[in-house]
């Protein structure tokens, strides 16, 4: 059984890696090879914190990715980027011997871990 139960940077790359680089790039900026194909443009992952007054907004940032509770409908009627926060609690009980509640904490080490690497990828 594979559990996510810490939280790191090099977690964190490697799920940006795997989820996110196809839209926003392996740079983070928004130029991944699907980028062309989604109705609103990937952000660019690079500049949060330039966006935010110098300071990654770590909460705003977890609601984003989580999705979970956003109220975020796009132009078109729906949020394009998946809500991370129940995609990776279902693949988490995807494990065998895994409960609701091990899988929810999977869920958010993941979570943790990317915050951790996009804030490594910030433009100063």
């Amino acid at each position: 059984m594979v559990q996510r139960t810490y939280t790191s940077v090099a977690l964190g790359r490697v799920d940006f890696r795997e989820n996110c680089a196809s839209c926003h790039g392996l740079s983070g900026k928004g130029d991944g090879p699907v980028h062309s194909f989604l109705v609103k443009p990937p952000a660019d992952l690079t500049t949060i914190a330039q966006r935010h007054g110098g300071k990654f907004p770590q909460e705003l940032m977890w609601d984003v990715i989580d999705g979970r509770w956003a109220a975020e409908v796009g132009p078109h009627g729906s949020r394009e980027m998946p809500v991370w926060g129940s995609e990776f609690k279902a693949r988490a009980m995807t494990e065998p011997g895994d409960s609701p509640r091990t899988a929810a904490w999977a869920s958010r080490n993941r979570i943790v871990s990317l915050l951790k690497y996009l804030e490594t990828i910030q433009q100063p």
